[in-house]
């Protein structure tokens, strides 16, 4: 028997099937706009796991190490109240209500990047008002980033890290594919492979001391800027390399480009008198003169061309004969420039190229200008002896450090290093940036002399008296340049450059200092004034630092090998323990926990912590320390 359909049933039937294809229609035209649509517009949770390379000082110090942070999201299509959600907000991301409803509305896509790489116990709150259902379309992607624990120590030379974990500035450019985390697909890290890490030739403990005595200086010559480099002649290790006003790589977006340049190598100014140690050097090299040749001093050089044009250069004062032990003392300017009236001009172009000027050093640092030295062929008449006191050259801090590793070494010459070796993520492989060789420059005699007439430069008739140390002896050369006005074109009778080398101790020097201040503004801005005492409280602070023999120490001597012992992490159980008197690099790994955050303020050791010792750990739990 056949059955047969009543209409109301074929109807419904009828309606049904439309409804489904429909239904059918419409989740595969959602899939497909999905589909289609551009990537930046579909919300997605990035999870970096392998870490970028630790950076440290000489002696193993964290300057720079990997920490997790948060990108905060928005994905439009999902929030409900902007107003209430940029209410919740405002407080949580230090950002004005009107600023987040901004940023949402006048986005040009549905996926928004609110803040980026805030830290984790600001993610954790915004995490807690999520789940409470308050912000909805707000969530966290987590992403690694940087922290730099020292804060604002050796800022210009560490650099910083952009919003994708990129090397922008400094070592953190310069040897980003070494810091790098390396992709991989290995069962034990699927993420990838942490970077190497790039151990620095700073000590940190020098660079804070230098650091300290340039924001002094700085500060009460009311200046622009204040270089004040520390190196190891020998090895051209960089100590330290203090440059002020500094910024702090954990605050980047709130500096200057000013305060972010590393001046000792991208900067180049007229050295002034510092350079007739130089200039001095490769004309006695050439035996143009000797120690015993005689230069009459009445004020000034002057000079007749043979085109009638008449060349004076003002000194400092009548000298009357001058040697060049005397020009090195007084710092006379008609002493230098007639010496270098007994040199071609192409062979005194020459000796100062071969001392490093006019080129860059090779020391690896981003951005290092080779300076400026015109060719001999287009040299006036009075461009060689106004180079041979300080002018119509700029230089860089590094070259001036670099040149001077030749009078320091007996005439070799030796290239400025900041980075001492690259390892593995575990400290393995060691292995060094490749800088030029050591080459000789000067005959060792001429080194010798030239340390001579430095060491006579802190007598009482000297332009370095002031950076004397009592009971050691030091090789000093003191400067004044003037800077060049931008809007007249012509030399300033306001704005100067105040400098002073020293190597110290003059006989064998196992270390170089050199400062230059910029444009000061106070009761003076002669460098043997204003730059000397900051030399000398560079020296003694250093002299004992690094155990340089002197009169009133006692010298002990060892195998040259330290055994550091392991550092001890402190275990965090279900209680908070007791850090009193740990130190920072002992939390540092603390800081790459998930379960709790570690809010560290200060240097030096734990001197308070806040919830005390004892407390129960609760999961997500904030514990303060502040050092001392």
């Amino acid at each position: 028997m056949e059955y047969q359909w009543d209409t109301p049933k074929k109807s419904r039937f009828i309606v049904f099937i439309i409804f489904l294809l429909a239904l059918s229609s419409a989740v595969l035209t959602r899939y497909a706009v999905l589909m289609l649509r551009p990537e930046q517009n579909i919300p997605r949770r990035q999870l970096i796991t392998a870490d970028r390379g630790q950076i440290l000082d000489r002696n193993g110090r964290i300057l720079a190490i990997q920490t997790r942070f948060g990108n905060v999201t928005v994905w439009r299509p999902q929030t409900g109240d902007l107003n209430a959600l940029a209410a919740a907000l405002s407080p949580i991301l230090d950002m004005s209500e009107a600023e987040i409803i901004d940023k949402i509305t006048l986005s040009p896509t549905d996926f928004i990047y609110l803040k980026k790489q805030v830290d984790r116990d600001t993610f954790r709150k915004i995490d807690e008002l999520a789940i409470a259902g308050a912000i909805d379309g707000v969530s966290i992607e987590p992403v690694m980033g940087r922290i730099y624990p020292e804060g604002a120590l050796a800022g210009q030379i560490i650099g910083f890290t952009g919003d994708e974990n990129t090397g922008l500035a400094g070592i953190e450019y310069a040897f980003d594919n070494e810091l790098r985390a390396k992709t991989g697909n290995s069962t034990e890290n699927p993420g990838g492979v942490t970077g190497n890490q790039v151990v620095l030739t700073i000590d940190a403990t020098i660079q804070y001391l230098l650091e300290e005595i340039a924001e002094k200086t700085l500060r009460e010559n009311q200046a622009e800027a204040v270089m004040l480099l520390a190196m190891e002649p020998r090895s051209g290790e960089i100590l330290g390399a203090a440059t002020m006003p500094g910024f702090n790589p954990n605050l980047f977006k709130e500096s200057g480009e000013q305060t972010r340049m590393i001046r000792p190598a991208v900067w180049a100014y007229e050295p002034g008198s510092v350079f007739k140690v130089f200039s001095l050097a490769a004309i006695m090299d050439s035996s143009a003169i000797s120690p015993q040749s005689i230069f009459y001093c009445n004020g000034a050089y002057e000079h007749t061309t043979n085109l009638g044009e008449r060349i004076v250069i003002n000194c400092l004062g009548a000298h009357g004969n001058v040697d060049a032990r005397k020009i090195i003392i007084y710092s006379c300017n008609a002493g230098a420039a007639y010496a270098s009236d007994r040199m071609s001009k192409t062979a005194f172009y020459n000796d100062i190229r071969k001392l490093g000027f006019g080129e860059r050093t090779g020391s690896g640092i981003p951005g290092e200008t080779a300076g400026f030295l015109r060719q001999p062929e287009r040299w006036s008449e009075r461009t060689k002896p106004t180079i041979a006191m300080g002018q119509e050259i700029a230089v860089s801090a590094l070259q001036m450090l670099q040149a001077a590793t030749a009078i320091a070494n007996d005439g070799i010459m030796v290239t400025p290093r900041i980075v001492l070796q690259i390892e593995d993520a575990d400290g393995r492989n060691p292995r060094k940036p490749s800088v030029p060789e050591p080459v000789r420059v000067l005959n060792p005699r001429t080194a010798r002399e030239m340390r001579s007439y430095m060491a006579d430069v802190t007598s009482s008739a000297g332009t370095g008296y002031r950076a004397n140390v009592d009971d050691i002896p030091l090789a000093v050369k003191t400067g004044t340049a003037q800077l060049i006005d931008s809007k007249t074109g012509r030399y300033s009778d306001t704005d100067f450059i105040a400098s002073c080398i020293a190597l110290l101790p003059a006989n064998e020097p196992v270390l170089v200092l050199y400062i230059v201040i910029i444009k000061p503004k106070g009761s003076s801005y002669l460098g043997g004034r204003i730059a000397a005492p900051p030399i000398r409280e560079s020296a003694e602070a250093l002299i004992n630092y690094i155990g340089i023999p002197r009169g009133r120490n006692p010298v002990a001597s060892h195998t040259g090998t330290i055994r550091l012992p392991a550092v001890d992490i402190p275990l965090i159980t279900d209680i908070v323990p007791n850090f009193s008197g740990y130190s920072k690099r002992q939390l540092l790994p603390l800081l790459l926990r998930d379960d709790i955050s570690i809010n560290i303020k200060g240097d030096g050791y734990v001197v308070r912590q806040n919830p005390p010792a004892g407390t129960a750990l609760t999961p997500n739990m904030t514990i303060y320390l502040e050092l001392e």
